[in-house]
């Protein structure tokens, strides 16, 4: 017996994947609204409620929509919240939670909307809007992240900025749809956010995770250009550690190996010598630390060393070099050699005495 229901197996599980095929499609519906009819059910399906409570959510659905027509935004909410709540499991509820929060976007209640359009995708994820309510949510994000205001406190005083609130939008953004075009582009507003609120290692987080998860985007030469140049603003200067100057360099380097045709080549190359410089003029300062306030000249000559080779075709490594020469005639015991640039000293006149 066993033989047999294994060669009938396949066969079964075709005719259901047919079966499913073409069933699916029928079980498929969408709400439409026409001012002539109200709401009604179209493409085959039961809107997942039966007799009187279905004849209950229609009638609210048909006020709740008219109140919208009608301008009565608040009403139009109340109602479509209520049905959202009452009848979760219906086809009604994600057009009721996505009217709702229309509404309260055109009342600027951008939290609210938010939150509504965040419900609807965390309970029905396969709704049709899906593309279209990340976008919404993107756009109440930017604003928001923009310093918009909601809506007016007891119609006089303006509402608050909630710039922090953006950063966790455009965190949930990524995290909704983290394939979609929207993505990329909340991680670069996720950095300016941060980089506004003076949170530069969080901004420089965003960024980095730009370039690993969406190094193929239009994006990526502006994410690797601000990554170099929020390390180069982490910098002190040549007397401090130079971890964020050597950071800035291998960003500055990878952008210009990268993009070498991007608009932005001139300023990456402008900070780059200026992050080289950075670094070759602490490797300088170093260098005479030991040579003229410790006499330690091993040490000397390995931090002139590293100043040339941090940025050979550079002022500061002929000046290096100079320095180099000072050290191995100080070990010798010789007069030390002429700066370069200015001619040896004349040697001096004899002196005659006449009686």
């Amino acid at each position: 017996m066993r033989p047999v229901l294994a060669r009938r197996r396949p066969a079964l599980l075709l005719f259901l994947t047919l079966a499913l095929g073409w069933i699916a499609p029928a079980a498929r519906a969408d709400l439409v609204w026409s001012a002539a009819t109200g709401w009604r059910v179209e493409g085959g399906a039961l809107a997942g409620l039966a007799g009187a409570e279905g004849k209950n959510a229609l009638d609210q659905m048909n006020k709740a929509r008219s109140a919208e027509e009608d301008g009565g935004s608040r009403t139009a909410i109340r109602g479509y919240q209520s049905i959202a709540k009452k009848y979760p499991n219906s086809i009604y509820a994600p057009e009721a939670l996505y009217r709702s929060a229309k509404l309260r976007l055109g009342r600027k209640e951008y939290t609210k909307a938010f939150d509504d359009f965040q419900t609807v995708l965390g309970r029905y994820p396969n709704t049709r809007r899906f593309n279209e309510i990340v976008g919404e949510q993107y756009r109440i994000a930017a604003a928001l992240l923009d310093g918009a205001r909601g809506r007016m406190l007891w119609g006089l005083l303006p509402g608050f900025r909630q710039r922090d609130k953006a950063l966790e939008y455009f965190e949930t953004i990524i995290a909704n749809a983290p394939y979609s075009d929207y993505a990329p582009l909340a991680l670069m507003n996720v950095a300016r956010g941060h980089q506004k609120l003076g949170n530069n290692e969080d901004a420089i987080d965003a960024l980095d995770r730009m370039i690993n998860n969406y190094s193929q985007t239009l994006l990526a030469p502006d994410a690797y250009l601000k990554l170099a140049q929020m390390h180069a603003s982490l910098v002190d200067g040549p007397y401090y550690d130079q971890g964020a100057t050597k950071e800035s360099i291998t960003y500055f380097t990878d952008f210009m190996l990268l993009f070498p045709s991007d608009a932005n080549i001139a300023a990456a190359e402008k900070g780059l010598d200026g992050m080289k410089t950075m670094l070759a003029e602490s490797k300088m300062r170093m260098a005479d630390f030991y040579f003229y306030k410790r006499s330690n000249f091993k040490a000397a000559r390995v931090f002139y060393n590293e100043a040339i080779t941090a940025y050979p075709e550079s002022a500061i490594a002929q000046k290096a070099k100079g320095r180099l020469a000072e050290v191995e005639a100080k070990v010798a015991g010789l007069p030390p050699p002429p700066t370069a640039g200015e001619p040896a000293p004349a040697p001096k006149k004899k002196r005659f005495l006449f009686f």
